[in-house]
């Protein structure tokens, strides 16, 4: 699969996750996200982003971090 296809992919069970709050969505996404991470063609800053999100996606709701306390 080409890393087009993986970008794609990956951005729209994101989209489909924040609109709908589906796990398996988020687990999906986050393998996707892991797998563009180990693409030689992908720069050491994209790929920080593409693990930190997959972390992040991965993770339960209760576990989640929010960026601004309450």
């Amino acid at each position: 699969m080409s890393t087009q296809a993986l970008w794609a992919g990956a951005l729209s069970l994101v989209l489909i996750h924040e609109e709908t709050g589906c796990p398996h969505s988020a687990r999906q996404a986050a393998r996707l996200l892991e797998s563009l991470s180990e693409s030689p063609e992908i720069d050491s800053a994209t790929r920080n982003l593409c693990e930190r999100a997959s972390l992040r996606l991965a993770r339960r709701p209760e576990e989640s971090l929010h960026a601004c306390p309450t």
